[in-house]
């Protein structure tokens, strides 16, 4: 039986139950919390009690599984995770290396490498490869899965390397790759092709983000190889309304995309990326929750003669494949 590592230990991937496959507790980098945010706009206690409630409340709408990306660039802080993931009974939560860069490579790699000042073999995967099989950091927690980006800029020279160090890693260990890409730039092409170079199997791939576009040529271009559609952006109408999204999955569902898409929001309970004005950005982006596909968009699916069958495809069927390893 295939297992999949999550905070509180390994669980079968038949057990996963309702998946939403991209989300975050805590959007929350420790040196900008430590020099700023203590005694300012954090409280540790406060926030952690909502973030217990809110995933409690998801529980009790059906689902038993989060897939959390938050990486190094994003801050990934596991301790806080586990001391979550224990007050919320019956629910899964799945968590995450690799990095989380735009561009370049953080200093701290700069210089160890291939060919670097360090020449050494990339230590980008030995650092992955030691989340995945011994834990992360000295909690024992193991990341179940792997996170790099395409954005906008492409397949810069930083990116690219991530990129590659996070395909080694999944081809040693056979944990599945989430790559946040940039819709409008179509950079999911980018990201797929490099990954595919690599040997990565296309249907161990979740293009992240792909639901901010409505070009269904691109969406199928890249569904046609296998790769599964991140739909997950649910509720940041900035990028696309839920509407659109709607129209959008209800078209792939009639073109027989529902094997290759799966759903979520990128939401999480807390991000400092606002400062101490999150409460603030909640309030005007109201939709941007964890309890929106449940509560609007799949009575929105249904309504538009999407049946049970195809949500339980994008919500159970599809999670649990991507993350089965075979052999």
């Amino acid at each position: 039986m295939s297992i999949v590592e999550t905070v509180g230990g390994p669980v079968e991937v038949n057990d996963l139950g309702q998946t939403l496959m991209h989300e975050h507790v805590f959007v929350l980098a420790t040196e900008h919390l430590d020099n700023y945010g203590r005694g300012a706009w954090w409280d540790e206690e406060v926030r952690v009690a909502d973030a217990v409630a809110k995933l409690r409340a998801l529980v009790a709408k059906g689902v038993t599984t989060v897939v959390d990306p938050t990486v190094w660039g994003l801050g990934r802080y596991i301790p806080r995770m586990r001391r979550i993931a224990a007050e919320v009974p019956g629910l899964n939560i799945i968590v995450a290396t690799g990095l989380y860069m735009f561009d370049g490579v953080p200093h701290q790699y700069e210089m160890r490498g291939p060919g670097l000042i360090m020449d050494v073999p990339e230590p980008m995967v030995e650092d992955f490869v030691r989340d995945i099989t011994e834990g992360i950091a000295d909690t024992g927690v193991k990341a179940g899965l792997l996170k790099c980006v395409v954005e906008q800029q492409g397949l810069t020279p930083g990116v690219e390397r991530i990129c590659r160090a996070v395909a080694q890693t999944h081809l040693r260990t056979g944990a599945p790759v989430t790559v946040h890409t940039n819709a409008a730039a179509r950079s999911g092409l980018a990201a797929l092709g490099l990954f595919v170079k690599e040997g990565v199997d296309p249907g161990r791939i979740v293009i992240g983000h792909a639901g901010d576009s409505n070009d269904l040529d691109y969406l199928m271009r890249l569904a046609d190889t296998g790769a599964i559609l991140g739909m997950d952006r649910f509720g940041l109408d900035l990028y696309n309304p839920t509407p659109a999204r709607v129209e959008t999955i209800v078209a792939l569902c009639e073109r027989g995309y529902a094997d290759r898409m799966v759903l979520s929001h990128d939401a999480a309970c807390f991000s400092d990326y606002f400062g101490g004005a999150w409460d603030e950005v909640m309030q005007v982006t109201p939709n941007w929750r964890y309890d929106h596909i449940h509560d609007d968009v799949l009575p929105a699916l249904r309504e538009r003669g999407v049946g049970d069958d195809l949500i339980r495809q994008m919500l159970v069927d599809n999670p649990r494949r991507y993350f089965t390893r075979e052999g």
